[in-house]
């Protein structure tokens, strides 16, 4: 019988615990999470309502910064660095996407390393690569906390991970390597990816290509976790094809309600995490 790993069962439990340790430590002021927000994409805004709401939900404050998609890079870089400096913000993250003329690079850099709650700096980027505590990149990290949740041990595993980018498919390999995994590390153009996938343990799917990963492509004792998405005739899809794998592999992220709502709580538990650094 597959397992289904329920993101939103361990996002509560996470949120949970954060709510308590807020409550119960007798904290002057409160840990506050900002969002920079360039534009007014609905995707974005309805991403950040929850991101608001889960962060009131355990006692912090939120605070949302509009600006035009006209704004320069030098004037947007300028703000971030004035927010970065607020000692009332304790978690600063930009949504995305933003406009085509902004670095995004350059604007993570104005964020001090200790308030990166998305951990897309440099200082952050380097704590992870060298497997010190940090403030470590969101999916990736909860991708670790679920397999901790369900008892899945990484070490001595064969560990695909398909997807490159910067923000998934590169962390989650870096983390998983320093948990001991054997890891493959593979993306859309991959030769021969189905031989690759037949005999992996664990495989993390981060490309954004509807239903890439089809039965045929892994074992009855896959454990597979969906990371990417898109939107085919305005309805979303997942990266893996989930009704073709839910009754075939032994265990398997749900759609909806596994990446969503971790990511979200893992940003409120690296804001919880930020504050107590910033406060020591």
């Amino acid at each position: 019988m597959t397992t289904i790993l329920d993101g939103r069962l361990v996002a509560s439990t996470i949120l949970e615990k954060i709510k308590s340790e807020i409550t119960y430590s007798g904290i002057a002021l409160r840990p506050m999470l900002a969002v920079v927000l360039i534009g007014d994409n609905p995707a974005s805004l309805s991403y950040i309502r929850m991101k608001e709401k889960r962060a009131r939900e355990v006692g912090m404050g939120f605070g949302l910064y509009r600006f035009p998609t006209t704004i320069s890079q030098s004037e947007l870089e300028r703000e971030i660095s004035t927010l970065s400096k607020n000692e009332k913000i304790h978690g600063l993250i930009v949504q995305s996407p933003l406009p085509n003329h902004i670095d995004r690079y350059a604007v993570i850099d104005c964020i001090d390393p200790d308030k990166d709650v998305d951990g897309f700096t440099k200082t952050q980027i380097g704590n992870m690569f060298l497997g010190h505590d940090g403030l470590w990149s969101c999916t990736p990290k909860w991708i670790m906390t679920m397999l901790s949740y369900y008892q899945i041990d990484a070490k001595w595993k064969n560990v695909v991970v398909i997807g490159r980018s910067n923000i998934v498919g590169k962390p989650m390999a870096l983390m998983l390597t320093n948990a001991w995994a054997t890891v493959t590390s593979c993306n859309s153009s991959t030769k021969n990816i189905a031989e690759i996938t037949k005999q992996a343990d664990i495989i993390i799917v981060a490309i954004g290509k509807s239903w890439f990963l089809k039965r045929e492509m892994v074992s009855p004792t896959s454990i597979i976790i969906d990371v990417g998405s898109t939107f085919v005739d305005g309805i979303g899809r997942w990266d893996a094809d989930y009704d073709d794998l839910k009754d075939y592999v032994q265990a398997i992220t749900p759609v909806p309600g596994g990446v969503g709502p971790m990511t979200v709580a893992t940003l409120i538990e690296n804001t919880w995490k930020a504050f107590l650094i910033q406060s020591k």
